[in-house]
């Protein structure tokens, strides 16, 4: 296992203090971004997390609405948010389950035109915090992460997007990629904007890969909970039955990365260490001992994880 001992015992000593974190989801294609955020409320009631904002890399109408209803329900129905403007990926989810959280759920944003700039949000809270404090989670396409390393200066800070970024952030962990190589979908359908993120992104990145996920399935025990009401079982039970491959719990690649974000690499997984490249959308790896990037490898057994996961995803808001 190729790892930087400085990067490891960094991300060994996470779980001893909150971790400030913002997640970047394309919530609506899949509904694993659910269970993702489920994860990430979780941990933050359990004060492992400081949530800073829940951003969208998915322009659909109904991407900001979905995730203000999830803030709303988790109590934090002021979270920051905002969405990708300009060129990006429009997709919804066919299943039509954010369609029936809004309709059932309160929420304020209607859509996701309602919602600030993506790249404004990013820059007006890094600017705010401690220098290499963010750890900054990816589940969705790379749109937001490519268009803030292209920002300008701006009333936030004077620094342009990279810097602001190498400044603030201390790791960006990303459900992306296939390993050692693959073709996987939050990198090839905003390929361009992918490669412009990983080849330009200035801190580490953590990359939980396809086959990470693929594993993991969730959502039998959380819709067999009788005790439990929730928008989450709500989305898990609609949609788990509309696909053969779901019968058993949905495939739970978003959750994985969160979990890694917040609690850190160890003791679910190991490293492994060098440069992830892209070409048309398809990615490969080159091992290297001074990369920055590392992708996550198995240890921990699949069935231990997947339970960990699944009582996150099962949890119920603190009382506030």
């Amino acid at each position: 296992m190729l790892v930087a001992a400085a990067f490891v015992s960094t991300a060994q000593q996470r779980p001893k203090k909150t971790v400030s974190i913002i997640l970047d989801t394309d919530i609506g294609p899949d509904y694993d971004d659910v269970g993702a955020m489920a994860v990430l409320h979780a941990l933050a009631d359990k004060g492992e997390a400081r949530p800073l904002a829940v951003i969208a890399s998915n322009k659909h109408e109904l991407v900001v609405p979905t995730i203000d209803v999830l803030n709303t329900y988790f109590g934090r129905p002021n979270l920051p948010t905002g969405v990708t403007k300009g060129p990006g990926v429009v997709d919804p989810a066919w299943q039509k389950w954010p369609e029936m959280l809004v309709a059932t759920y309160p929420h304020k944003i209607q859509s996701s035109n309602d919602a600030p700039d993506a790249v404004t949000t990013y820059r007006r809270i890094l600017a705010k915090q401690p220098n290499g404090s963010v750890t900054i989670v990816t589940v969705g396409f790379l749109s937001n992460m490519a268009n803030l390393l292209d920002s300008k200066p701006d009333q936030y800070s004077k620094l342009d997007g990279k810097a602001l970024v190498k400044q603030k952030v201390k790791e960006l962990v990303s459900m992306a990629g296939a390993f050692p190589k693959g073709r996987e979908f939050n990198v090839y359908k905003d390929s361009v904007a992918s490669e412009k993120a990983f080849a330009n992104w200035p801190t580490p990145v953590i990359f939980s890969g396809f086959e990470i996920g693929k594993q993991i399935k969730t959502g039998p025990r959380l819709v067999a909970n009788q005790a439990l009401k929730s928008p989450v079982k709500d989305v898990f039970a609609l949609c788990m039955p509309k696909a053969k491959q779901d019968n058993d719990g949905r495939m739970s690649w978003d959750q994985t990365a969160v979990l890694v974000a917040i609690r850190g690499v160890e003791p679910y997984y190991g490293l492994k260490r060098g440069r992830f490249v892209i070409n048309g959308g398809n990615n490969s790896w080159q091992d290297d001992p001074n990369g920055t990037h590392y992708y996550l490898t198995e240890k921990m057994p699949v069935a231990q994880v997947t339970e960990e996961i699944e009582t996150l995803m099962m949890h119920q808001p603190t009382k506030k």
